[in-house]
């Protein structure tokens, strides 16, 4: 066994311990390793390379990439307001005279909450709610963002949002005039030849769906999103994520290369967080400090009701991990040990 597949390997197996299953993918030397373990639910499997997970957050990189493939194709402005792409059916905030734009929302910059107006309140009154977005329809949705304060004004602070991500979805789909799930797969899945990135699979890949849990282990549905689903709706396979993290690491090799011009796009916009950390269209990043390698690390990760996920990368290093796991516990310190050990040049790719 080389030691990528024994690094993979070793980080499935460790986390098989505290999750349901789990599936883990690296990247390094133009190599690439899965391996999963645990099971996929209640009298299942183990999970592999083209077990369907829900991939929450990590669902905000698609948003951000068909983002920049319209704003290529002169669809719409990064610059654009919100308000124009919304074209009408809402009101929408803005603090100082200043719009919330498309960018803002790719960035978290736009001062709208973390949630919907009102959902918080909902959550904690209803704290075993199975779905706490269900009720999130277009008209609530719209309705709550006409009477939202903005904590700051556009542009200004990183204030991360699933309500601005979302908001990013529903408009880009209202100016495309199709669904979100038809203009992922139109803008980035097809490119790609993603075959199993979607919102709701169909008859054969639902026979691949791993069954979401609490911590606890008890089985628990998954969440739908209702009109909100470019914030985290998104069903996808470490194979497919594979695919898109080879795209991401090519992006300046190869700039003819499929999504290339809208990956480079994605990586321009760059909102400082703080002194270490920024927040690019979709991925956040952050650079190590130097006595740990001043390693580049580009990441997002994903939680839902049962399910988590974390994707990450270095385009310097050319390396790369996703972890997928169908329990609600985090996966993001297993992953971030397994990206560090790719990056050290410890010959993982080598045999």
């Amino acid at each position: 066994m080389n030691e990528l597949a024994s690094l993979v390997e070793q980080t499935a197996a460790r986390l098989a311990a505290r999750h349901v299953g789990v599936v883990v993918a690296g990247l390094a030397g133009g190599a690439l390793e899965i391996h999963g373990a645990g099971r996929t639910g209640p009298g299942g499997g183990v999970p592999g390379a083209h077990t369907l997970f829900d991939i929450g957050s990590v669902t905000k990189v698609f948003t951000s990439l068909v983002l920049a493939r319209l704003a290529l194709d002169g669809a719409v402005g990064l610059d654009e307001p919100l308000a124009e792409v919304l074209h009408g059916p809402a009101a929408v905030p803005v603090r100082n005279g200043r719009p919330i734009t498309l960018r803002h929302l790719a960035t978290h910059t736009s001062g709208l909450p973390r949630l919907p107006r009102g959902m918080a309140l909902r959550a904690l009154l209803r704290p075993n709610q199975p779905d706490p977005y269900a009720h999130c329809t277009t008209e609530r949705i719209l309705s709550g963002l006409a009477r939202t304060r903005l904590h700051s004004a556009p542009g200004r602070s990183f204030r991360y949002s699933n309500l601005g991500a979302g908001l990013l979805g529903m408009a880009l789909a209202h100016r495309a005039g199709t669904g979100y799930d038809e203009l992922v797969a139109r803008e980035v899945c097809a490119p790609l030849g993603l075959a199993d990135t979607c919102l709701r699979p169909g008859t054969e890949q639902s026979e691949r769906l791993a069954r979401g849990h609490a911590p606890g282990g008890r089985p628990v549905p998954s969440w739908d999103l209702a009109a909100l689903p470019g914030m985290g709706g998104l069903r996808s396979t470490a194979a497919d994520l594979a695919v898109l993290l080879r795209a991401q690491l090519a992006a300046e090799r190869e700039p003819d290369a499929p999504l290339a011009p809208a990956i480079l796009l994605t990586r321009e916009t760059r909102h400082r967080v703080n002194p270490f950390a920024w927040a690019h269209l979709g991925w956040l990043g952050h650079r190590l400090h130097a006595q740990q390698g001043r390693h580049l690390q580009l990441w997002h990760n994903g939680g839902t009701g049962g399910f988590s996920s974390f994707v990450a990368f270095d385009p310097e290093k050319q390396v790369g991990v996703v972890v997928l796991a169908n329990t609600r516990r985090s996966v993001d310190p297993a992953g971030t040990a397994l990206l560090r050990r790719l990056q050290i040049g410890s010959g993982a790719a080598r045999s």
